[in-house]
């Protein structure tokens, strides 16, 4: 029993990474349209595919959760694990659908790539590596790596600051729609960081059992009303 136990989480992790793996992917895609207009089509095709993948490994993952909160009932740091997965794989989720938003922009806005004169591929790249390390964190229970991704949405917030004034500014000559679609792209990215913050969060939790709103445990998944027990 306990050896099968294992086998679950071992292959929670695989399907963990794998996910973010593919959520990195698809962001490293979004970050060459931003660059050039060669094979767009078989990129934004291929972001699509990714999306779609993506929200296949949620429902595997969720249903591995499930199986091993049901049938093996951890306790202690297993069940954080397994807990905080849940939660992760919601951002991940989220990440593949914004990346999916971008490649939308890029293809049927009026862009003209590469974009210059305001930072958002220095953002695609940034968010690239948050996503990276907060999924490097949980399978590494790698505790100052998760704070290092909780700390560098800062960064990213500054960048997106800073497209934003570049764009209000239009000192790139950009026409009305394309300031429009980068400013949408460039919230997207900013978005995707939250959701990389998140993770590291949840990794946070899964290693020291105190999330980052203040509430242990047993406060953030107990039901309204029940006084259920800390784990």
């Amino acid at each position: 029993m306990r050896e099968r136990y294992l086998e679950k989480l071992a292959q929670l992790q695989k399907e963990l990474l794998d996910m973010g793996t593919l959520c990195e992917q698809a962001i490293m895609k979004t970050y060459r349209l931003l660059l050039s207009r060669e094979l767009r089509g078989e990129q934004v095709a291929e972001i699509n595919r990714m999306e779609k993948e993506i929200d296949e490994k949620e429902h595997t993952v969720e249903a591995l959760c499930i199986q091993l909160l049901l049938r093996q009932q951890p306790v202690a740091t297993d069940l954080r694990r397994i807990s905080a997965a849940l939660k992760m794989v919601t951002d991940m989720e989220r990440i593949g659908d914004q990346a999916t938003d971008i490649a939308e922009i890029l293809e049927t806005g009026s862009i003209d790539v590469p974009v210059r004169g305001v930072c958002i591929a220095e953002m695609a790249e940034f968010t690239m590596k948050m996503v990276n390390k907060s999924i490097a964190a949980y399978i590494d229970r790698d505790l100052a790596l998760a704070r290092e991704v909780i700390d560098s949405d800062d960064v990213l917030d500054r960048l997106f600051l800073e497209a934003r004034r570049s764009l209000n500014e239009n000192s790139a000559g950009f026409t009305s729609d394309q300031v429009l679609d980068l400013l949408m792209i460039a919230k997207y990215y900013e978005r995707i960081g939250d959701h990389a913050t998140n993770i590291g969060e949840w990794v946070e939790f899964s290693i020291n059992g105190i999330h980052r709103s203040g509430e242990e445990a047993y406060q953030l998944f107990a039901p309204q009303g029940d006084p259920a027990s800390p784990v």
